[in-house]
C-alpha cells in the first residue's frame, strides 16, 4: 500500500451560511490530496500531459462523519492500495485537528490518450513510479 499525507486549512470562502466547509470543496481537496501524493513519486499533471495522458474522474464517493468549521485544519491521508491497470483508484481520509474522522472518500480515475480520450492502461511512467514507491 502506498499512503501519502497533506493538510489543509479551509478559507472563509469555502465554508457555507452554517459556518461549516461546504460539502463540495471536500472533492477538490480530494484533487489536492491525490495531486500531491503522485507529486511526490514525481508524477503530476503536467507530465502526464506532456506524455499525452489524462485521467478524468469516473467515481467519486464521499461519507461525511463530522462537520468542519473555517480554518480548522484538516489532515488528509491519501491510500494506493493497487497498482492501477486502467483504472487508477484513491481512498481518502479527513481527520480534524482531534484526530477525529470527519470524512472518507474515494476517487476512481482512467487513464486515456488526450488526443482520441480512449481509455489506455496505465502508463510506464505511473507504473515504474508507484513500482519505486513500493519498494522504498
Amino acid at each position: 500500500m502506498i499512503e501519502g499525507e497533506c493538510r489543509i486549512r479551509p478559507r472563509y470562502g469555502e465554508v457555507d451560511q452554517m459556518g461549516y466547509v461546504y460539502h463540495a470543496n471536500y472533492v477538490d481537496y480530494c484533487h489536492f490530496a491525490r495531486t500531491e501524493l503522485m507529486r511526490s513519486f514525481g508524477i503530476n499533471d503536467k507530465v502526464l500531459e506532456e506524455n499525452g495522458i489524462m485521467m478524468p474522474v469516473i467515481e467519486m464517493n464521499l461519507k461525511y462523519k463530522k462537520p468542519t468549521a473555517y480554518d480548522e485544519e484538516l489532515l488528509v491521508i491519501t491510500r494506493i492500495s493497487e497498482i492501477p491497470s486502467t483504472r487508477f483508484k484513491f481512498n481518502f481520509e479527513f481527520k480534524n485537528q482531534d484526530n477525529e474522522l470527519v470524512c472518507k472518500a474515494n476517487s476512481t480515475l482512467v487513464f486515456v490518450k488526450s488526443d482520441s480520450r480512449k481509455p489506455i492502461k496505465a502508463p510506464e511512467i505511473v507504473l515504474n513510479s508507484l513500482n519505486e514507491a513500493i519498494v522504498m
